[in-house]
């Protein structure tokens, strides 16, 4: 759709020969912008409620620089996801109110969507090796508006630590649980709680863990109802999913 289109999908709507719900649904089919190596969604956020993301690793810094450019002309805020610190120097040149969040490897541009529910998630991390992660969820959550809680080094090998912190678990309106090594801790979680659990298994661990897998494979063979899993150290997607349970729940 072009702006000859949208100028005469207005005329519809001002003339009443449209509604304001039928443009819209037909606005949900704005084509992408082509930047030649990129095609940017740049209408998801209206489909979906929130902009496109940017996954930062493997992709060149200028390339970076040009995308968020064009979705900062169009949408925000802006997340980039697995952004090295000489991913947020590119990216800050450009838009110098880019804020890095370090450990989660995130870089933010504008002010969080509006709030999605008056319920916390929280996000429950099994070990300190877990924080990255833990931080991605957090900080992606955040960034779609919800109130997050962050519960740090609980994982079963000192479960009593868990245990001692049942208050949060209760007021939580959705619980991300990060874990390495076995990847029990969901489980345990799952075991207590009424609400949904998303578990996202890290490639914390020895040798046996095989960087993510034990934990993944423990997470998906999880006895406990409620639990959903996303890939191993996902952060982002377990934060994104959060918060969309969040917005319907109210």
């Amino acid at each position: 759709m072009n702006k000859d289109q949208l100028a005469r999908l207005l005329d519809e709507v001002r003339a009443g020969r449209l509604t304001v719900d039928e443009a819209l649904q037909q606005l949900r089919s704005f084509p992408y912008d082509d930047l030649g190596f990129a095609k940017l969604d740049t209408h998801r956020d209206l489909r979906t409620g929130f902009p496109e993301v940017i996954f930062c690793k493997g992709k060149q810094l200028e390339h970076i620089t040009q995308i968020v450019q064009r979705l900062g002309e169009k949408s925000g805020p802006i997340l980039a996801t697995k952004a090295d610190r000489e991913a947020f120097e590119a990216i800050r040149r450009a838009w110098p109110d880019a804020v890095y969040h370090e450990s989660a490897r995130l870089v933010v541009i504008g002010p969080p969507k509006e709030e999605a529910s008056t319920r916390p998630i929280l996000v429950v991390g099994a070990g300190t090796a877990d924080l990255p992660i833990v931080e991605e969820a957090a900080v992606t959550a955040e960034t779609m508006g919800n109130v997050v809680e962050r519960l740090h080094d609980v994982g079963v090998a000192g479960v009593h630590r868990l245990l001692d912190n049942r208050a949060k678990l209760d007021a939580a309106g959705v619980i991300i649980v990060v874990a390495g090594m076995e990847g029990a801790l969901a489980s345990v979680v799952g075991g207590l709680v009424d609400k949904p659990v998303i578990a996202v298994p890290t490639s914390v661990g020895y040798g046996a863990s095989f960087e993510g897998l034990a934990a993944l494979l423990a997470m998906l063979n999880s006895c406990a109802p409620g639990v959903v899993v996303v890939n191993i150290d996902n952060g982002f997607g377990a934060g994104y999913f959060a918060s969309m349970i969040n917005r319907m729940s109210g």
